[in-house]
């Protein structure tokens, strides 16, 4: 049974039902594949006057081609952004439908606050208010709201980040971080000792808390250092970047794909996917504020054969069984596996549920896990687990310059082989990397399906994400984003119910 394989490289659908290996090859040449269904970016912005200035400046740039590339080697993996309506073929004026300014003067305070979590829930507060007043307020709409920050909002908004002493602001708070412990979850009588109570109740991470606050009110948000936007303008007195960067191009082409996708374009779908399959990522995230160890989120992250996603939040409980394992009780796997049909009963063109359900986790699944996630979909409806983890125990050497080809796959037996998502890449001539690459451990734990076609479908889902226009990631998008998400569901207070939103406002 033991075997080598080669998975061909999945296609992408692009504009006018034509397919390519590449994303930016597609767009390049024949457009996003949801022609006519965006017609122009209404964007929002939010910053300082001078982060305000420098995102005009930005969009204004990425109107004409952008050309990063020396060689014509470094032009097959970085390769010229031809401008904004020449890819996606609607406009984006640099002049932002509503632009919110946030005091200079009043961030610095918030940001170089002493305690941590007063310093990131106030500074998150000086953009998410703006936003949401002006959501009220303005008659414009809005597709996408770009937050602009200083780059002290990532040095000093981060959970394990700490301002110098010399430049510290104290806080005014009358509260402990251990006082605030004893009311999460109790809500006292008075309604200043709740306020007083709020900024505990948040992680203490300007990107997941700013996502989490606005969750509920559907806004799709992208986070942008004012640095990124205009790098030359942040040199050392030699005259070197600050920071390190990707190229202008790479930049280009990742915000802007990322900004038509949270527009509710679609820029790309697989192409000749199997119709009526569904893919659920689990995501677990551990939650202790509740002062239980084993308390953990679950969520899931649902992909169709359409393309879209969408993030749903499952039961909080004490799923996790130590040694990086999660499993939910018989009823919480029901529930969230009932939630995944439904959803895509919604999103799907005939109302239809699927006639597979491929189940993607980190971890194996127990019996009653299973019998519960069986339980939540109809019978006609084939499911299948699959445990997907990096692997370091093999690793396959070439002789030549460049290590193994994407897509190869050393198949064990019937139910377990190791694919290489990364290694050397024809379209690119190259292999982006420096280490020998480590393959994906893929083990159907439950249910029958062909492995040879398990594989194929996790090396397909590598090419889904919209968040950077890039040839392909290592991991399928049903775990890539796993981490991230379950950050962003537990930011916030557990009581919070979120109901299933697009991929869109979690990225």
């Amino acid at each position: 049974m033991r075997r080598m394989i080669n998975i061909s490289e999945p296609r992408l659908r692009f504009g006018f039902g034509q397919a390519v290996e590449d994303p930016r090859d597609g767009l390049m040449l024949f457009g996003p594949l949801a022609r006519g269904q965006v017609y122009g970016i209404r964007a929002g912005v939010v910053g300082t006057s001078e982060g305000v200035r420098r995102f005009k400046v930005w969009v204004k740039r990425i109107q004409s081609p952008i050309a990063s590339a020396k060689t014509f080697a470094e032009a097959l993996y970085t390769p010229t952004f031809p401008g904004f309506e020449t890819v996606y073929q609607i406009p984006w004026a640099p002049e932002p439908q509503v632009e919110a300014v946030v005091d200079t003067e009043e961030l610095r305070k918030a940001v170089l606050l002493s305690e941590r979590q007063q310093r990131v829930y106030r500074t998150v507060d000086l953009y998410a208010s703006k936003i949401l007043e002006s959501r009220v307020q303005d008659e414009e709409q809005v597709d996408v709201w770009f937050v602009v920050v200083p780059d002290d909002v990532y040095r000093y908004c981060r959970p394990k980040s700490k301002v110098e002493p010399l430049l510290r602001v104290e806080d005014e708070s009358q509260m402990t971080q251990e006082e605030a412990k004893e009311w999460v979850g109790e809500p006292s009588l008075f309604t200043e000792v709740n306020e007083a109570v709020e900024p505990y109740q948040f992680e203490p991470d300007f990107h997941n808390q700013l996502k989490a606050r606005l969750l509920l009110s559907k806004i799709p948000t992208q986070v942008i250092q004012e640095s990124t936007l205009t790098p030359e303008e942040f040199l050392t007195d030699s005259g070197r970047p600050l920071r390190r960067l990707d190229k202008p191009s790479t930049v280009a082409w990742n915000l802007a794909t990322a900004t038509f996708y949270k527009a509710s374009g679609r820029p790309w779908k697989l192409h000749r996917i199997r119709q009526g399959v569904c893919y659920l990522g689990l995501v677990f995230k551990r939650d202790d504020r509740a002062g239980d160890e084993k308390n953990a989120c679950c969520a899931a992250q649902m992909f169709l054969d359409s393309g879209d996603g969408v993030v749903f939040k499952g039961a909080v409980g004490p799923w996790y069984s130590g040694k990086g394992n999660f499993h939910l009780s018989r009823g919480a796997a029901k529930e969230v596996a009932a939630l995944a049909l439904e959803s895509y009963r919604r999103k799907s063109r005939h109302g239809r549920v699927p006639r597979e359900l491929f189940i993607h986790g980190r971890t194996w699944f127990e019996d009653e896990e299973w019998a519960g996630f069986r339980e939540g979909v109809p019978k006609r409806t084939k499911l299948v687990g699959v445990r997907i983890r990096r692997s370091t125990q093999l690793k396959l050497y070439s002789t030549g310059e460049y290590p193994i080809m994407r897509g190869t796959a050393y198949v064990q037996d019937a139910r377990s082989a190791n694919l290489w998502t990364i290694g050397y890449t024809p379209r690119l001539q190259t292999y982006v990397g420096k280490e020998v690459p480590n393959p994906l451990y893929v083990e159907i734990t439950r249910g029958e399906a062909p492995i040879a076609r398990v594989c194929s479908d996790i090396l397909a889902l590598t090419k889904l994400n919209y968040n950077a226009c890039i040839f392909a990631d290592g991991e399928p998008v049903t775990l890539k984003f796993a981490d991230a998400v379950g950050e962003i569901l537990t930011a916030g207070p557990l009581k919070t119910e979120t109901p299933p939103l697009p991929f869109k406002y979690y990225i």
